[in-house]
């Protein structure tokens, strides 16, 4: 014989399963501290900033290419 199984309960054990994937996909892209965040975008104004500096311009009154 076969089980008996209650649709019900299964559609919400299914349910349960992929809230619970979508609660860690948002917690691992969302659950940073500010302290965390902050310190993220002051490394990335320093690369920026250092990138920016080492940059070569040329424009019509400088020579090379332009």
């Amino acid at each position: 014989m076969a089980e008996i199984v209650n649709l019900n309960r299964a559609r919400k054990t299914r349910a349960r399963a992929v809230a619970t994937e979508k609660a860690a996909a948002n917690r691992a892209a969302h659950g940073r501290t500010k302290a965390e965040r902050l310190r993220d975008a002051e490394e990335k104004a320093r690369r920026d900033a250092l990138l920016n500096g080492a940059r070569l311009e040329h424009g019509p009154d400088k020579s090379g290419p332009g």
